[in-house]
């Protein structure tokens, strides 16, 4: 196993993207680190703790509500929502990824399955009262992203919160600089979830990383009107 598991991650997305299959190496990365041979970098046990805040701060109410987690990695920041009452789906490209996920929480109330964001079933459109991406986009070459965002905002119902946990990007740093993943985010971009129809910015918020506080998070929240 490489030392480094950010190095590790980037060599298997690596492979993927030489072959030109950018989201093929979120089951290979999966699968690696499910047979002992890699880890997963953002695996960190608990929710992200920009979402933990973000239900202290807003105190939704998710009872006879639906909610859908991006990418839902192990599990983690689904089981954070479906506690707070919601209908909970949380999806992942990975199958191992969501085998991983139904083992870590045996007892879930989430429904955990395999799907593809750029190609999501139609009966998700405009379908969840509360969506959450969490660094889902970022992890997508820059040339998918916009793709992405758009698909993002298509699963937001009239009325509903979308919740967009993001890394910046340096200020002005160019796309050819960035060598992912992942590929971060400039505001701009962020902010380009709401050119989707009636999807308006409410909320934007900087924090740093409790681990490295010179590190910088973005949270966005956008409403469905």
């Amino acid at each position: 196993m490489s030392e480094d598991p950010e190095l590790e991650t980037r060599r298997i997305a690596h492979e993927s993207l030489d072959r030109d299959d950018p989201t093929g190496w979120f089951e290979n990365l999966y699968s690696a680190a499910s047979g002992g041979s890699a880890v997963i970098p953002w695996d960190r046990g608990f929710a992200n703790p920009l979402l933990t805040e973000w239900f202290e701060a807003s105190e939704p109410n998710g009872m006879g509500k639906t909610a859908v987690v991006i990418g839902a990695g192990t599990g983690w920041d689904a089981e954070l929502v479906a506690d707070r009452g919601y209908q909970t789906t949380a999806f992942d490209i990975s199958p191992t990824a969501v085998e991983t996920a139904q083992r870590n929480h045996p007892d879930s109330k989430v429904q955990y399955v395999v799907a593809d964001l750029l190609d999501q079933p139609a009966e998700w459109h405009h379908a969840f009262d509360l969506v959450v991406e969490i660094y889902t986009v970022q992890a997508l070459p820059i040339r998918l992203q916009a793709t992405a965002i758009q698909k993002v905002g298509e699963l937001v119902a009239p009325g509903g919160a979308l919740v967009v946990i993001a890394t910046p990007r340096t200020e002005g740093q160019p796309d050819e600089e960035i060598e992912g993943p992942p590929w971060p985010l400039t505001r701009a971009t962020v902010e380009s979830f709401a050119s989707a129809p009636d999807l308006r910015l409410i909320a934007f918020d900087e924090s740093p990383k409790p681990t490295e506080p010179t590190a910088l998070r973005w949270r966005a929240e956008f409403l469905r009107d």
